[in-house]
This record gives C-alpha cells, sequence and structure tokens, in this order.
C-alpha cells in the first residue's frame, strides 16, 4: 500500500482527493494537514510514503514544508508530490527545487492522481506536459544560477551519458536501447549518477545539469545508435 498525506487549506479540496484515492486498491489516506506546520508534523507521525501538498497556504506554505519535510528524518523514501491551481514557472522552479518528486495542477483530471501518487511513490519524477514545456523553454531565456562542476567530474563518461538521456525524457527502457545495456544496468547508472550528484530523484539530477550547462534545451543528445 502506498501511504499518502493529503496537504491543502481548502477542506473541499482535502475530501476531494480522498474521496478519489480511497477507490484505489493500492493507496490508503493516512492523514489530512490544512497547512504546512501542520503538515510536517503529521508526515513524522503518520510516515507517509507521498504528501500532496498544496503551494499556497497559512502559516507555512508548501515548498517551505516541503523542504522542512525532505530535510529532516523523514528519509529518502518520502515523496513529495506539489498540487496547486498556479502554473506560474517560478513556483515549478522553487517546489523542485525544494526536492519535490513531482508537479501536478489541480485542474488536471481526477484518473490523473492516482498515477501521479504511483509515479513518485516508484522514485520516478513527475511533471504535466504543459509545465515541462514551459520548463525546458524558459532554460533556454533566463540566466542560469552558477552551479560547481566538480560533482559532474566525478561523473563517468558512461554515467554522463545516461545523464544527458536522462535530461532529454528518455524512460530507462529507452536508455538501455540506445547504449545497448540491461534495464538494470541503467539503473544502477542512475543510481550511482544520483550518489554523486548529492539528488533524489530524475528531476534534480536534470535540473542541476540545466543549471551546470552540461545539458542544453533544444540539444539532441548523440548515442551509438546515431555513429
Amino acid at each position: 500500500m502506498i501511504r499518502v498525506l493529503i496537504v491543502d487549506d481548502h477542506a473541499l479540496v482535502r475530501g476531494g482527493f480522498r474521496s478519489i484515492l480511497e477507490g484505489q486498491p493500492d493507496i490508503e489516506v493516512v492523514g489530512e494537514a490544512q497547512d504546512g506546520e501542520q503538515a510536517v508534523e503529521l508526515a513524522r507521525a503518520c510516515d507517509p510514503d507521498v504528501v500532496l501538498m498544496d503551494i499556497r497556504m497559512p502559516r507555512l506554505d508548501g515548498i517551505a514544508a516541503t523542504r522542512a519535510l525532505l530535510d529532516g528524518q523523514a528519509g529518502d523514501r518520502l515523496r513529495v508530490l506539489m498540487l496547486t491551481t498556479f502554473d506560474h514557472d517560478d513556483y515549478v522552479y522553487e517546489a523542485l527545487r525544494a526536492g519535490a518528486s513531482g508537479f501536478l495542477l489541480k485542474s488536471a483530471p481526477p484518473r490523473e492522481l492516482a498515477g501521479a501518487i504511483r509515479t513518485v511513490a516508484h522514485g520516478e519524477a513527475l511533471l504535466a506536459p504543459d509545465i515541462t514545456r514551459r520548463l525546458i523553454q524558459d532554460y533556454i531565456d533566463r540566466p542560469r544560477r552558477t552551479v560547481p562542476l566538480q560533482a559532474f567530474e566525478a561523473l563517468t563518461p558512461r554515467e554522463t551519458e545516461v545523464l544527458t538521456l536522462i535530461a532529454h525524457g528518455r524512460s530507462n527502457g529507452e536508455i538501455a536501447a540506445e547504449l545497448y545495456l540491461s534495464e538494470p544496468t541503467v539503473k544502477t547508472h542512475i543510481t550511482r549518477v544520483f550518489a554523486k550528484l548529492g539528488v533524489r530523484d530524475r528531476v534534480q539530477a536534470v535540473i542541476l545539469a540545466y543549471e551546470a550547462g552540461l545539458v542544453h534545451a533544444g540539444s539532441v543528445p548523440r548515442t551509438p545508435r546515431d555513429e
């Protein structure tokens, strides 16, 4: 069972999410919180696998609560899926940099909610397609943060290839096919990339790669199949 904590300052919204999720055979709602401070307290008490986190809330907003949760004792297993009606890019960036594993608009169809929870619970990253497109374009248009390259220097050539393909949206199966590797080998490379870069998941690895200039939006990676 995937244990879920719902965090939103509107009771009707929380109730709607609960109704959708309680109909899923593999998902259990373990609690509800109405603001970020309560979310941090309940997460430590209820031990959820995934926190559905609203961004704009009183007392402590979702971004600050995410930082507090992921820097605390919950460990690497806890995942945060941001849910909001606000699709401004700055919210997306700040949420992902805080450690969120996914970002889904509240306007998404209800059937997508359970799938999004399963995706992040299994360690994958999730972004709504329209948000992904804007993120890539925004990387082209805005100045990037200065990111030290020392961590990337620790990557082997193969790990750099794998990271580049992740940044271009390739799944594990697609990476395996393009690099003529088995999927377990790809997973091993990805685990090592995450460890060397000090990131939790694909989203954080991709953001770091773009901000360091290792990957450029719109570029096409070369693979053995292209040669």
